[in-house]
């Protein structure tokens, strides 16, 4: 039966694939110094045509982004397998078919190539149940009509013939993790010229069989196909009906006819030489005659379903050309190698920075003093303007009305004591600050959360004389009262050790009423206002992390 064959030669194509993977070694280490594909080298001219060689020139003096495409090899192949018409009027599964052929391939790219293909397949089929749908063809059908409206038993035997050109389109090379694939998907599509003609067993000798003689019980199948084998005698000396669709070739002895194909395979890599692929291809040439039927038993002689060849097949693959001059059919091979190989080579880029201060030379501004923070233009840090870097000002803040200053940045007032402005309280000073919010059940900060807590250490230190109140709320539960403290606790830890704000600057208030479970506000601290920085924990064996 058909399905058992599939099934054996796929069986059997998995195991020698099986060996054939084990041959391909993952690993393999790239052994020449410029490698493009396995020991290929890109300095290597043997193998590049002449336009492919200037432009590897180009590209060596670094004219040119991309390589040469190397010259590669041939695939010619070898297949044979099943070769059937599954979509059809009479069941296929009954008789053995069989198909064999060969092509000739060549590669346009690492993904698409194509193929010249020649196959020659044998499709038979036979029905098991009796058919009396030919009465309605006419004279269409003559041997069939030798029974008189008696039931019948299809069959078939047809020998077709197809040469196609093909585009292959490779799904499997490109590979990221290792150098060299061990097997490879494709799709393929193409058109082609097929030659086909149709005979049918209607006849034992000249007289028809005797179908009757077989009997009415359809219980047993099995039984009842060698019941018809056993009757038949497999000459096939009958012409099909014609199918006045097609045109007959007196040399090919059959109609001949365009044909398109579609399919797909996959195939295992055994050597650099050698390679099994598995293939299944349908094969369409418009005609509803391939198995000599065009009627069915409901509605006879209306509009045909067209028939398909289905060739699937095994075949190898042997690769022609010399290695030293032709690298493996460039589906084979990867094309990220050449570029994973030359980044393995890039040499470490080191970029200046000769005054240390973290800030390559080219974009620095300033030749900074040892020890001196900058900011992103490599200027050293000067907080109040007064025109003394921070790394050497010894009264970091100095007043406007101060200035100008000494060489060590302090400032001399003009007016006497007690006429300068009054400080602007903190609440002023350092502005609407903002608040902190955590998810749900959660004490982490969010990339929005510490974003927001930059600028207020950022306030802080514009403002060294500033105190700020940092606020949990709810208190209603045991698990209320540590989540808020954890929110509390979490803001200021997150202050003191990732932005260097001294401890001593808060104030710590968590379990206050009138604010959302999951929010931590932040405000000024009151003239006077004082507080603790840091409080135990209520309930700690209700902390979460």
């Amino acid at each position: 039966m058909t399905s058992k064959k599939y099934t054996l030669l796929a069986g059997i194509s998995c195991l020698i694939a099986s060996a054939g993977l084990a041959q391909v070694s993952p690993t393999q280490p790239y052994t020449a110094p410029h490698p493009v594909y396995g020991t290929f080298s890109v300095t290597d001219q043997n193998y590049y045509n002449k336009k492919q060689l200037a432009q590897h020139n180009e590209f060596l003096v670094g004219n040119q982004d991309y390589p040469g495409k190397p010259k590669d090899m041939w695939e010619l192949g070898i297949k044979g397998g099943s070769f059937s018409i599954p979509l059809a009027d009479v069941d296929p599964r009954y008789l053995q078919s069989f198909g064999f052929g060969g092509h000739i391939r060549k590669s346009l790219g690492h993904v698409m190539s194509l193929r010249l293909e020649y196959v020659y397949g044998v499709a038979k089929g036979l029905n098991w149940r009796p058919s009396t749908g030919y009465r309605a063809a006419g004279q269409k059908s003559p041997w069939y009509n030798s029974y008189q409206g008696s039931p019948v038993y299809y069959n078939y035997r047809t020998k077709a013939q197809d040469l196609s050109l093909q585009a292959l389109f490779n799904l499997g090379n490109i590979r990221f993790y290792k150098n060299q694939t061990g097997a490879t998907i494709y799709a393929l599509a193409g058109v082609g010229i097929n030659t086909f003609h149709t005979d049918v067993n209607a006849l034992n000798g000249n007289s028809p069989y005797n179908f009757p003689s077989l009997g009415d019980d359809y219980s047993n199948r099995k039984d009842q196909i060698k019941r018809i084998k056993d009757l038949l005698d497999g000459s096939y000396e009958s012409p099909a009906e014609v199918d006045p669709s097609k045109k007959w070739s007196k040399t090919f002895a059959g109609y001949l006819t365009p044909s398109g194909t579609v399919g797909a395979g996959i195939a295992f890599r055994l050597s650099p030489r050698v390679n099994l692929a598995i293939e299944d291809r349908l094969i369409y040439t418009g005609s509803d005659m391939l198995d000599g039927v065009r009627w069915s038993e409901q509605t006879p002689d209306l509009t045909p379903d067209k028939d398909w060849f289905n060739y699937l097949s095994l075949g190898l693959n042997f690769n022609l050309g010399n290695k030293s001059k032709r690298v493996e059919p460039l589906y084979w091979l990867n094309p990220l190698n050449y570029a994973y190989g030359e980044l393995r080579r890039v040499p470490e880029i080191v970029l200046p920075d000769s005054d240390g201060d973290g800030v390559i030379d080219q974009f620095d501004q300033e030749q900074t003093p040892p020890g001196c923070p900058v900011d992103t233009h490599g200027v050293s840090l000067d907080t109040d303007g007064d025109g003394v870097p921070d790394c050497r000002d010894k009264e970091l803040i100095t007043p406007t009305y101060c200035q100008p200053v000494d060489a060590d940045g302090v400032g001399k007032c003009p007016c006497p004591e007690g006429c300068a402005p009054a400080v602007p309280e903190c609440a002023t000073l350092l502005g609407a600050l903002p608040s902190i919010r955590f998810a749900p059940n959660s004490n982490k900060l969010s990339s929005d959360a510490t974003a927001a807590l930059a600028t207020v250490a950022a306030k802080l230190r514009a403002n060294p004389g500033c105190k700020v109140v940092v606020v949990g709320y709810c208190a209603a539960t045991k698990r209320q009262q540590q989540l808020s403290w954890d929110h509390v606790n979490k803001v200021i830890t997150h202050l003191v050790e990732k932005e260097g704000i001294s401890s001593d600057r808060f104030i710590f208030s968590s379990g206050q009423e009138g604010g959302d479970c999951d929010t931590v506000d932040i405000r000024a601290a009151a003239p006077g206002e004082d507080g603790p920085n840091t409080v135990a924990p209520p309930h700690p064996n209700l902390r979460k992390n």
